[in-house]
């Protein structure tokens, strides 16, 4: 069963969307048309009418879940597009302009199209993550799974929470209604009051939570206080938007992008305890440390929809190579599924330019194992700039520690990170050789994870 909407647990449901017929950035045209009919539109391309009934409906659920996540969030409208989802598959689901309809589906999404997933008690729509799971592997849905579930006698919820998990809910019949983009129509300002703000207030809380030169704004009660105008300050200083204290468009879509990127970030990279592996051979080809790649495409997975997050294992797995396919089609390399030294190279270089363009609180590593590997002056490789950036944060919270500047993150252990290492061994009684052996590397990441579990624990002050 379902649960039934209350007034603080549902969204809306759009009367319409609009579908761009092809990827994010080709030249194709835009489709506005009910949201029922879209439903039944890509239900038709994505599943086939002869499969069991309860199969058809915990897919049309994923389908609709999709879709309102897209348009709740506003994934496209944020970052300047004019329309809510695509038909390209590698980025959302397919839609087929025109195509015929099947009876079956019709009638089952005319009874489920106002019923989507939800995560515990959330209210955002979730994103149902699914794939055909014969050609395609994912670490959703398997389409083709579904069917067999659904023959073994599982109803729609249970075939969900079989892939989803077990906190996963449906709200049942929620409301149709117009669908009204986040951003209201004017500009924010100081003594402005109401809904608008008080959402504003609570993005920028969260945001604050991984760029701390943000003030908490306290109380968020939905009045734009002096407060308020310090904390948007701050943030348009940090994403380099004009600093005026004021919230227009742009500065809201700003907001609300940061906000989803960063919560998506750190409950990707927060947590997880990396196990000690072997290095892996492909074709004579010894891999670079796996529990790396694991985290740098996690870390590339909170800005590139089309890779999947993974399991942190070490263990270069089914799920960690399916993931490698997707950012490997995403970054037009051959999609292999293995580390090729392009692929290496690319992954090394995306992580290290999200790294750089982030503030340093911004990062939230999580406990990574010694890799093996002993870090000294002129040593070269993927391992360096998360050596770099554990000091990084543990040196801005500790005054004996001197800290390189942060634009200076890279691949390379010059003398400057050596005297941070010196330093660093010095505070905590050890050899201080500056050289980064598997004892200083345990070392490190115990200091800085105690530090880090410090700061998330402190609430914040008034």
């Amino acid at each position: 069963m379902g649960f039934q909407i209350s007034e603080q647990s549902y969204i809306y449901l759009p009367e319409t969307i609009t579908v761009h017929t092809g990827p994010p950035d080709s030249q194709a045209v835009n489709v506005t048309l009910p949201f029922i009919d879209y439903v039944k539109n890509v239900a038709s391309s994505e599943l086939y009418p002869t499969w069991p009934e309860n199969a058809i409906r915990a897919n049309v659920h994923a389908i609709v879940s999709i879709a309102l996540n897209r348009m709740f969030t506003e994934w496209y409208r944020s970052r300047g597009y004019d329309f809510d989802i695509t038909s390209s598959t590698q980025f959302d689901q397919s839609f087929v302009p025109n195509r015929e309809i099947y009876g079956n589906i019709s009638r089952i999404v005319d009874e489920t199209f106002d019923d989507y997933i939800v995560r515990g008690t959330r209210v955002e729509p979730l994103y149902a993550v699914f794939c055909d799971g014969r050609i395609s592997q994912c670490s959703g849905m398997y389409q083709w799974g579904t069917v067999d579930l659904a023959n073994e006698g599982y109803t729609p919820l249970e075939i969900l929470r079989y892939y989803y998990g077990q906190d996963v809910n449906l709200v049942l019949n929620a409301p149709v209604g117009e669908f009204i983009a986040s951003y209201p129509g004017f500009d924010l300002k100081l003594g402005d009051s109401g809904q608008p703000v008080y959402f504003l207030q609570l993005q920028l809380n969260n945001i604050s939570n991984n760029y701390p030169a943000i003030p908490k704004i306290l109380p968020v009660d939905g009045v734009f206080s002096p407060q308020t105008e310090a904390a948007v300050r701050s943030f348009q200083s940090i994403f380099n938007l004009p600093q005026t204290g004021v919230v227009d468009k742009g500065t809201w879509y700003r907001v609300r992008y940061l906000h989803d990127a960063v919560r998506k970030l750190a409950e990707l990279t927060s947590g997880g305890l990396f196990i000690s592996e072997l290095p892996v051979i492909r074709n004579g080809i010894v891999v670079p440390r796996v529990q790396l790649v694991q985290y740098y495409l996690n870390v590339l997975s909170a800005y590139y929809d089309t890779i999947p997050p993974v399991e942190i294992t070490g263990v270069l797995d089914a799920a960690t190579s399916n993931a490698l396919v997707e950012f490997q089609k995403t970054m037009n390399i051959r999609p292999v599924g293995i580390i090729s030294d392009e692929t290496w190279a690319v992954i090394n270089n995306m992580a290290l330019g999200i790294f750089t363009n982030l503030t340093p609180d911004a990062v939230t590593l999580p406990y990574i194992n010694y890799p093996g590997i002993i870090y000294e002056i002129g040593e070269i490789g993927p391992g360096v700039p998360v050596v770099q950036l554990y000091l990084y944060y543990i040196a801005s919270r500790i005054p004996n520690i001197p800290s390189i500047p942060y634009s200076q993150l890279n691949f390379e252990f010059r003398q400057e990170m050596e005297s941070v290492v010196k330093a660093f061994q010095q505070e905590f009684g050890l050899e201080p050789d500056g050289i980064v052996d598997e004892e200083t590397w345990n070392k490190m990441v115990e200091v800085y994870l105690d530090l880090k579990s410090q700061e998330l624990n402190t609430p914040p002050t008034a």
